[in-house]
């Protein structure tokens, strides 16, 4: 039976205008010229260093493009991109207010049912839903947390720091969140010297607990040498940013033990050879 979630934690920007897919294609990591009735795009807005700020779903509605993103980022967000207005006919702005974002797993929602599109992520990972108001849910959010913890997708600044955390390590470029063909955007050059250069070394990966869930930010070990730190959780799963030579092991972490559980869709040259 599909289930489906109210996310309140998530708001809307909306993007309209003539020049709104030029505008952001420079933009934002992936192709937004992807992104139609039906189709969302997963993508990221960097800093010129490369490092992640905010992530977000983007749909496409008539002559707007519809940003589904953390409700707490959108008001920076929205301000942010409109920085970059300059002569490009857009407008940018706050629509948070105006919707309410909904996930569907385990089947297709009522397509009748708001703006809707398949989680670009996985197939697994279910839909995203835009309404005007909240669709009837038979899930709750812990569930939804559950779902998406289980598959090992990141859920915005709970597992990624801004300015900090680059994309490869959240693992954008394996869940279809950086286009490598569509031409420049801002933070580029980080992102694909990292992935060419092989200068990856750490990835978010889920990890089972055992004891009490550890806190966001609390360091892991391996022995006595520090491997990682802890992200998002729930119950006896988390995520957690480990060192590449770490995901084989059996780790420690505020008094609980950890183990690492490396995706299925993980790109298996970043992870050690067992």
């Amino acid at each position: 039976m599909t289930q489906m979630a109210v996310l309140p934690e998530r708001g809307v920007v909306e993007i309209g205008g003539e020049d709104r897919v030029s505008f952001l294609q420079g933009l934002v990591s992936n192709d937004v010229a992807e992104a139609a009735p039906g189709r969302a795009v997963w993508a990221a807005l960097l800093t010129p260093q490369g490092k992640w700020l905010a992530d977000f779903f983007i749909l496409s509605e008539g002559e707007r493009l519809l940003l589904d993103c953390e409700r707490a980022q959108a008001a920076m967000l929205a301000q942010r991109l409109g920085r970059f207005r300059l002569r490009a006919k857009v407008q940018v702005r706050d629509a948070s207010a105006e919707f309410s974002v909904h996930a569907a797993w385990n089947g297709a929602p009522d397509m009748g049912a708001g703006i809707a599109a398949p989680d670009p992520r996985l197939p697994e990972a279910g839909w995203r839903i835009l309404a005007r108001e909240k669709l009837p849910a038979n899930a709750t959010l812990a569930d939804w947390d559950r779902h998406r913890l289980a598959l090992g997708l990141p859920d915005g600044s709970r597992d990624l720091e801004a300015e900090k955390s680059t994309l490869l390590e959240g693992g954008f470029d394996e869940l279809n969140g950086v286009s490598w063909t569509k031409g420049c955007y801002m933070g580029q050059e980080l992102t694909a010297r990292t992935k060419y250069r092989g200068l990856l070394k750490r990835r978010l990966v889920p990890v089972e607990v055992d004891g009490m869930l550890p806190e966001p930010g609390a360091t892991i070990t391996k022995g006595s040498a520090e491997v990682g730190v802890m992200r998002s959780g729930r119950d006896r799963r988390g995520l957690a940013l480990l060192r590449l030579d770490a995901l084989d092991d059996t780790l420690t972490c505020a008094g609980a033990t950890l183990s690492p559980r490396v995706p299925r869709w993980f790109a298996r040259e970043t992870v050690p050879a067992s």
